[in-house]
């Protein structure tokens, strides 16, 4: 036979590609039938078998019995069928041996050829199939080498990229270090699978908690989510099902233990462990500590929160650079616009005086409105009576006098600051560039 040994290379194939022996051999079967047809003819039905035991192949060439043979490469006279079996008929299909000497050497050399092709994409969907399972979890690799910024890391059985996107700020690496990363993608390409790794993503500190929380892997706390801003600071949102089990304090470990092992490994970033709650209000005030909270505004149409601290913590809740409210923003899912107690009984002030211009309105209506979102004449002016009626519990008509009055003074300002507008201004520049001319 053309191929010599053909069990022990499926074997040696098998065992080095971590490739499957059913898909080499069904690899081999497509490489014979391709070459019998080769030889024979493209139209030829070819069988072939494939003794696990031995490795021995047998190759069937099958035709049909026909009284006038139309095309030879799959058809035989009755008088040729009863060489191969005396009592065949017409319509009866026999299959007859062949030898794959008869190939040729053409014909071997194509057979290679598939073999050698299929056996490759054969080994990229085996390194497909073995890493996207590994999709969402840590791995690691050695650094293998650098391309455009990107690094080339080796799991072993494939490579994998580090494209620099992906990459915390100031790591620098050199051939051989070894590497943890995040198994970002796995993608099914035509020239193999390729593997996208991240040492970003919030995802990747999440993993490393459950390598290093055995009260995450039990189950006990669970991880609610992160945010980073890669190796500057990140938050962690944990809660826990054993009211026994303090989430934060598992996270931290004994003397800070687990958690330094993580900053460790993120190159000195700060990690922020709060407790996650389903009361979204005290969700938040965990989120944005180490400020102390005064009160919050909740405004659940637009998931949106405003949150009022003392004046001491403002800068404290923003922090450097509008990190610290940047990443509550995101762990919790909600916008948040943090002003100071002062700043907010200024605000708060002005909407009453604003509302006490109305006639009737005094201090406690004028709270109830500001409370329910309306804290301008605007807001009044283009509310829903319906909402107001159910809001302050007036007659419709009562509601309907506020809101016309409302338009009115609002009307009013409008025109005022109109006439202080620019174009009026450029009226007076005008006036007293006529008068220095004259």
């Amino acid at each position: 036979m053309f191929i010599t040994d053909i069990k022990k290379v499926i074997d040696q194939v098998s065992r080095e590609k971590g490739i499957e022996p059913e898909v080499l051999i069904n690899t081999l079967k497509e490489a014979i039938i391709s070459a019998a047809r080769k030889k024979i003819g493209p139209r030829a039905d070819i069988e072939v078998h494939y003794d696990n035991k031995t490795g021995e192949v047998e190759v069937f060439h099958f035709k049909e019995v026909v009284e006038e043979v139309e095309y030879p490469d799959s058809e035989l006279t009755i008088e040729e069928g009863y060489e191969y079996d005396p009592e065949c008929e017409v319509g009866d299909s026999l299959g007859i041996r062949i030898d794959t000497e008869e190939f040729g050497r053409i014909a071997a050399q194509s057979a290679k050829q598939v073999i050698i092709q299929k056996m490759r994409e054969a080994e990229r969907n085996a390194v497909y199939e073995n890493f996207i399972h590994k999709k969402g979890k840590i791995i690691n690799g050695i650094v293998q080498r650098f391309d455009r910024g990107g690094i080339i890391v080796n799991l072993g059985q494939a490579e994998a990229v580090l494209k620099p996107r992906d990459q915390m700020p100031k790591e620098n690496y050199k051939r051989g270090d070894r590497i943890r990363a995040y198994v970002l993608d796995v993608l099914e390409e035509s020239k193999g699978a390729q593997i996208i790794l991240s040492r970003t993503h919030p995802e990747f500190v999440i993993e490393l908690f459950k390598t290093e929380v055995p009260e995450v892997a039990e189950g006990i706390v669970t991880l609610r989510g992160a945010a980073r801003v890669p190796g500057v600071r990140a938050k962690v949102a944990v809660s826990s099902s054993d009211s026994d089990v303090d989430p934060i304090g598992a996270c931290v470990g004994v003397k800070g233990n687990r958690v330094q092992n993580i900053v460790q490994e993120l190159r000195g970033e700060k990690i922020d462990i709060v407790q996650w709650s389903p009361d979204i209000a005290r969700f938040v005030c965990n989120a944005l500590s180490p400020a102390e909270i005064a009160r919050v505004i909740i405004d659940e149409d637009n998931r949106s929160m405003e949150v009022i601290v003392a004046d001491d913590y403002l800068s404290i809740a923003i922090g450097k650079g509008g990190q610290n409210v940047s990443l509550a923003c995101e762990i919790t899912g909600w916008h948040l616009e943090i002003t100071s107690e002062a700043e907010y009984s200024r605000e708060l002030k002005e909407g009453y005086d604003t509302l006490m211009k109305l006639k009737g309105v005094g201090l406690p209506l004028a709270e109830t409105l500001f409370k329910g979102g309306y804290s301008s004449l605007l807001d009044i002016a283009e509310a829903e009576v319906e909402d107001l009626t159910q809001l302050t519990g007036f007659e419709e008509s009562r509601i309907k006098e506020i809101m016309d009055e409302a338009k009115v003074l609002l009307k009013e300002e409008l025109s005022g600051e109109g006439s202080k507008g620019p174009f009026k201004k450029e009226q007076d520049d005008e006036q007293i560039r006529e008068g220095e001319k004259s």
